[in-house]
């Protein structure tokens, strides 16, 4: 191969320079890419892909602050306890914290929890930290196990029951009952708040004992003494609680309202 061709290849395989400069960054010497293209700062170019990672980052982020607003919403929690995080529930007294120890170990073993349909009675005065305690363990539960919850008082729910006997209703009962039965953890505030009926109370058996049946987790939250949430809740409920190792776990302090217990 002549001395000309080698040349002539080397040229060709060595990129075009001049020297440019970048009001930014001063002096850089630029590369001829193709035509009259000419290669830019590279500084420029290194923030421009910082910039636009960035960016990403951002929407990847918020995409997934409203992926997880929403699914708190569909979980019916209410905006003023969305923070009610375990982490941030104080306990300073023996029975504080083995509530806290309890809800913990609730929380991180739910995998288990759900194989068993293990279930949970919260018991004590308003104020306590029952709801604190329980929605905790829905958070930390739709957060790392991507499993779904439903807070709702028993009133609510119900309500939402009854609404379906109306002529211009969309859902049939069952359909009301299966959207108490479907989460993966219920949690029933305000059980025994008032004496139902006993048309009521069989509606709320329907649902605990489909949910017994399908070993679906549920945590009950009351104000009344035991023996009256037992009497509430009828013995065929309290022996499916007691079946499956569930819990009744007394918040027997004085009440913390106004802080965020």
């Amino acid at each position: 191969m002549s001395q000309d061709l080698l040349s002539m290849l080397e040229a060709m395989r060595k990129p075009e320079t001049r020297s440019a400069s970048c009001d930014k960054h001063g002096p850089f010497g630029s590369r001829k890419l193709f035509g009259t293209t000419w290669s830019r700062c590279s500084k420029c170019a290194e923030e421009a892909e910082a910039e636009e990672r960035r960016k990403q980052a951002e929407e990847v982020a918020e995409k997934q602050r409203r992926a997880w607003e929403a699914k708190i919403g569909r979980a019916g929690i209410p905006e003023r306890f969305r923070d009610r995080e375990l982490s941030a529930y104080v306990a300073t007294t023996e029975g504080q914290h083995r509530a806290l120890k309890f809800a913990q170990t609730y929380a991180d073993r739910f995998e288990e929890v759900i194989e068993t349909g293990k279930s949970a009675l919260f018991i004590g005065k308003p104020g306590t930290g029952k709801t604190h305690l329980a929605i905790g363990i829905a958070l930390h539960v739709m957060r790392e196990y991507n499993r779904s919850a439903l807070f709702i008082t028993v009133m609510r729910a119900i309500r939402s029951i009854k609404d379906t006997w109306r002529k211009d209703s969309e859902l049939s009962e069952a359909d009301a009952i299966e959207d108490l039965v479907f989460p993966d953890l219920l949690i029933l505030d305000e059980v025994g708040v008032q004496f139902g009926s006993d048309a009521e109370k069989l509606l709320l058996f329907d649902v605990l004992n489909e949910r017994y049946e399908r070993r679906k987790p549920t945590l009950m939250l009351s104000n009344l003494a035991a023996q009256e949430v037992a009497a509430y809740l009828g013995e065929r409920v309290m022996d499916r609680l007691r079946e499956d190792g569930g819990q009744a776990i007394v918040f027997d302090w004085q009440s913390h309202r106004g802080g965020k217990q």
